[in-house]
């Protein structure tokens, strides 16, 4: 069997890790794995969950918003931590 390497999930952008995640996840629902396969499977949708997350809290430590001063200057704040 031919398999390839699967790419390291840091290296992949948040588009790639979740397609990939969601192929995993219809994998698992159809039952197309076997025990062993399915365990592989489940670690690596974790780890790609994971990273998903830390890329959309990365995103959004980046937006930041326009706010206006006194002077009707506009200014750029950080997105509240809430």
């Amino acid at each position: 069997m031919n398999e390839q390497a699967e790419p390291t999930i840091e290296t992949l952008s948040f588009e790639a890790a979740l397609a990939e995640l969601e192929a995993i996840v219809q994998r698992l629902e159809r039952g197309q794995l076997d025990l062993e396969a399915s365990i592989a499977a489940y670690e690596r949708g974790t780890a790609l969950r994971r990273h998903c997350a830390t890329k959309l809290e990365e995103a959004r430590l980046r937006v930041e918003k326009i706010t206006f001063d006194k002077e009707g200057k506009a200014k750029l704040e950080p997105v509240d931590e809430a």
